[in-house]
């Protein structure tokens, strides 16, 4: 379907709002951060720690030693999902995420009509 010149209008006017309410925006969540006395006591705390930090010397030796723990490798078990390629099902009877709902549909039933005809063919032999 093309674009009528309204929807272009429309959606032209919104990108102006949006620019201008944009820059209302911000300028108000600047003045609420900078009235908020718990961030003041943040940005306090955190200029003491940063000072804390830069006054402390640490070794080569120390240094070496926190990356050497930082570095460890953990070992996971992979979780494998496990499936029958021919039905498509898991241990569990269920297909995969990735099957679309119409294959899923359509394989079971195909199965039941499989069934039936089995069935009927069953029943035939016994007489």
């Amino acid at each position: 379907m093309a674009k009528s010149i309204r929807s272009k209008w429309r959606r032209k006017c919104r990108a102006v709002k949006r620019v201008r309410y944009g820059e209302k925006e911000l300028e108000r969540l600047k003045k609420v951060l900078a009235n908020d006395p718990v961030n003041k006591a943040k940005e306090v705390q955190e200029l003491i720690t940063n000072i804390e930090e830069i006054a402390n010397v640490k070794s080569a030796e120390e240094i070496q030693g926190d990356q050497d723990k930082n570095n460890t490798v953990m070992d996971v078990d992979e979780l494998k999902k496990e499936f029958n390629h021919k039905t498509l099902r898991d241990k569990n009877g269920a297909f995969p995420v990735w099957v679309h709902p119409r294959k899923i549909k359509a394989t079971s039933k195909k199965n039941k009509k499989k069934k039936k005809k089995e069935l009927k063919s069953n029943n035939k032999n016994k007489k």
